[in-house]
């Protein structure tokens, strides 16, 4: 028998990047130019299997939320992809640290082999140049400068009148002749005009939604892809593809329809979600394009909205689980519906938001009564505590690691272990660079001393914490009340706003009174469902 190793073949996954964001350079970052160099260098390779082509066509570097690349890590998890090509570092990522990553934790501990053609890197041959996290830094600088660039240079536009987004409006379309400059889309003007001629009537926000979407009137995400355009609503699940109340409202109060360009609501980030911004501080822009509606329609509308509007009474309305109930089927918030007693008291029930605003075609009710949610948190709530061992060490452990700014002593330990370790290590290697003659007598001086006083700095700062670690007495003076009364009682008496805040991540909500609640802390499972019945 021959003691040959098995012939492996690969199962490649050809990933394509292309953003102009980025800098990336029309010609030879192309999608068709990447695709013939990754496909030309799989020519002829007998060990490798071409599985699928993955592209990212206009999605930046700096993160790694892109659909084809979700698409791709997926089919690494299945097993049915085991290697990754790409033209260089660049397509992959330009964050260093996210590419860094994959490239040395992820990719390994998955058996994936990575190659990047024209970096000459293949991690099946050789170990990672140890230039290529500079490589990421640079990639990633690289990124960053061209980001404030393009920043700049979209500012300019937003001040000179100039639209400058992907996706126009609803109403409006960019001129054919002019990318910069918005003409009236007569079909979805036509729609924004009856909003807000219906609005006017006295129709409500709500009771406008219910009657487009009867129509079947396509809401401005799905007219966007009726027109061809590749658009998502990252605010919005996937399934929530119909008129709303926020949709109704958010064309009700835009001033665009008056022919003034509104851009600059949102901070830009190169990395990270975007954050709406201060209306004072919006680009505003008057008399930029054709208007949809007229002066006097908009100010009354605006006069409507104005005296319409009620803020919410939260002594009258409290709900401790605002903003953490989501349907199990269409993701939306669940809203909740009160009524009173014939005994004068009053109950409450928690709805699907997409089956109460738009009725049953759209969802399904998801019906969970307020005092069965409260009782199957609590008791859930109350079973993982009694399962702890040591219940005060962890409650305070967790209280100061949720403390802002604040970590617990045991991992303020440990970094300062991990830091000694790595200096004691450092200096070592010192002595041996000298004995090959890598540094200088008088480098190995300088650097030794260096060294010494960051090992004396780090011992002290270890030396204190560990003299001062059990004592706790200030912080558990400062733990709110449902901590302190979780320690004298052994288990949690009663539910409140501050304990589903610290405590619980999500609940999502199913039929027939099922739920599945996520927890915040590591010490609880990931998820656990219950039945209300």
């Amino acid at each position: 028998m021959s003691d040959k190793p098995a012939f492996q073949a690969f199962h490649a996954a050809v990933y394509i990047r292309l953003s102009r964001e980025d800098g990336d350079k029309e010609e030879s970052d192309s999608v068709g130019n990447q695709r013939k160099l990754i496909l030309n260098y799989l020519h002829g390779k007998a060990d490798f299997t071409l599985y699928d082509i993955y592209i990212d066509d206009g999605f930046s570097g700096t993160n790694f939320n892109r659909p084809a690349f979700r698409k791709m890590i997926a089919e690494i998890e299945s097993g049915a992809v085991n290697c990754v090509i790409v033209k260089d570092l660049s397509r992959f990522g330009r964050d260093y640290i996210g590419t860094g990553n994959y490239l040395e934790r992820y990719f390994p501990d998955h058996d994936v082999r990575f190659i990047s053609v024209t970096d000459h890197i293949d991690s099946a041959k050789q170990t990672y140049d140890m230039l290529l996290p500079i490589k990421n830094i640079f990639n990633e600088q690289y990124a960053r400068d061209i980001s404030q660039k393009v920043y700049a240079s979209m500012k300019t536009k937003q001040e000179a009148g100039e639209f400058i987004g992907a996706f126009s409006s609803y109403g409006y379309k960019k001129s054919p002749v002019n990318k910069n400059k918005l003409v009236i889309d007569e079909y979805a003007a036509n729609v924004v005009r009856r909003i807000f001629s219906l609005y006017l009537q006295g129709y409500g926000k709500q009771r406008i939604a219910k009657l487009l979407n009867a129509e079947g009137i396509p809401c401005p995400s799905a007219y966007k892809r009726l027109n061809g355009e590749n658009y998502r609503n990252p605010n919005h699940p996937d399934a929530a593809c119909y008129w709303t109340y926020s949709t109704v409202r958010k064309i009700l109060m835009n001033e665009i329809y008056i022919g003034n360009m509104v851009q600059g609501t949102k901070h830009q980030r190169m990395r990270g979600r975007q954050r709406p911004i201060g209306r004072e501080d919006w680009v505003v822009v008057k008399g930029t394009h054709e208007p949809v509606i007229d002066p006097e329609t908009w100010e009354k509308t605006r006069h409507l909205l104005a005296i319409q509007h009620r803020d919410l009474d939260l002594e009258t309305n409290k709900n401790i689980f605002a903003g953490f109930l989501k349907c199990a089927d269409c993701g939306r918030s669940m809203m909740k519906n009160s009524w009173k007693l014939a005994n004068g008291g009053s109950t409450c029930s928690f709805y699907c938001g997409t089956y109460k605003r738009n009725g049953k075609n759209l969802c399904t009710p998801h019906t969970l009564p307020y005092h069965i949610l409260e009782r199957i948190v609590l008791e859930d709530l109350n079973r993982i505590i009694q399962q702890i061992p040591d219940l005060q060490e962890l409650v305070r452990s967790q209280a100061a690691a949720n403390a802002p700014g604040k970590k617990t002593p045991e991992a303020e330990l440990s970094r300062l272990k991990s830091e000694l370790e790595k200096i004691q290590k450092r200096k070592k290697s010192l002595y041996e660079d000298y004995r090959d003659e890598l540094i200088s007598k008088e480098e190995l001086l300088s650097y030794r001393e260096d060294y010494l006083k960051k090992e004396s700095l780090l011992s002290r700062q270890f030396e204190t914490l560990e003299a001062r670690k059990n004592d706790t007495a200030s912080s558990d003076a400062s733990w709110p009340p449902w901590i302190k009364g979780l320690l004298e009682a052994g288990h949690i008496e009663k539910l409140d706003r501050n304990i589903v805040v610290e405590m619980i991540d999500e609940i999502i909500v199913y039929e027939n009174r099922k739920i599945k609640i996520r927890y915040n802390f590591s010490w609880v499972p990931d998820y656990s469902s219950y039945s209300g019945v």
